[in-house]
């Protein structure tokens, strides 16, 4: 059997993409990402600017306006591999060994794409950066909850599809809460949503263990919409190597990427202190 190296390069970035919970549908957008072919590689994101309104009176001269456009740049600067071997190849492939390992490499991918996203509520504007917040009961989660929530209104982020990304222990005070409503009893489809645990305050309540710890006991709970980081990537590279001196294969890959916060006001961070 034959090698197809562009069919486990597609399957590699679909098992990444279904772990990921940061990098993933619904928290950064993937509009921009064209075509990735190398690490340094610059995506143009083209940011237009706003109409002005003006009052009319009749026989009044209407102006035109020049509208300026600004431009910014998305770079992929980020590039991880994973490389292993395999004893027999076509046997590997006839079974799910291949594909277990290949997967196993995209998780170990996912953990760290989503540890670089997670780090970008650093460029969150400063007027959106919430006081420090002991959550040690339901209703305290809940309040931490309310007020990202009140942030985002004032800066006019849109409420459709606003997010908040908590660690477990946090999610662990909400169920203690009423308002909370649980993914698994809301009656929708929304659970096949990786990890998403439910819906409160106008969120959609994620749950990661990749949510930054700032210090001690104190964690970066961030709040936004997709349309607030931008993230490119690409399965750059799948290659086979045959291995001197043994009767093995070597299997690797390259995965390129890269995020950028474009609009810092459509983000809220709340200091979750867990004592």
């Amino acid at each position: 059997m034959v090698f197809k190296p562009e069919v486990w390069a597609a399957q590699a970035l679909v098992s990444l993409r279904k772990s990921l919970v940061y990098a993933g549908p619904g928290i950064v957008n993937h509009d921009y990402e064209g075509e990735i072919k190398k690490v340094g590689d610059t995506v143009h994101i083209k940011m237009l600017g706003d109409v002005t309104v003006r009052s009319y009176n009749s026989g009044d001269n209407i102006t035109y306006e020049d509208l300026p456009d600004a431009e910014m740049n998305l770079k992929v600067d980020q590039a991880d591999y994973f490389a292993f071997k395999v004893d027999d190849v076509d046997k590997a492939q006839a079974g799910d060994e291949m594909a277990k390992r290949t997967d196993n490499a995209a998780w170990k991918m996912a953990e760290k794409v989503d540890s670089y996203v997670a780090g970008l509520y650093t460029q969150v504007q400063s007027a959106n950066v919430l006081p420090t917040a002991e959550i040690t009961s339901g209703s305290a989660a809940y309040d931490g909850l309310v007020n990202l929530k009140v942030r985002l209104d004032e800066c006019n982020v849109p409420a459709e599809g606003r997010y908040v990304v908590v660690p477990s222990w946090y999610h662990g005070q909400l169920l203690h809460e009423d308002k909370f409503v649980r993914v698994d009893a809301s009656g929708t489809s929304e659970g096949l949503r990786n990890g998403i645990v439910g819906r409160a305050a106008g969120f959609d309540i994620l749950m990661s263990n990749a949510v930054p710890v700032i210090s001690g006991d104190d964690y970066a709970v961030m709040a936004g919409f997709p349309g607030a980081i931008s993230f490119a990537d690409q399965v750059d590279q799948m290659q086979t190597l045959v291995l001197q001196n043994t009767f093995a294969t070597a299997v690797r890959g390259l995965h390129l990427y890269g995020a950028k916060v474009i609009r810092p006001d459509g983000l809220a961070v709340l200091t979750a202190s867990k004592s």
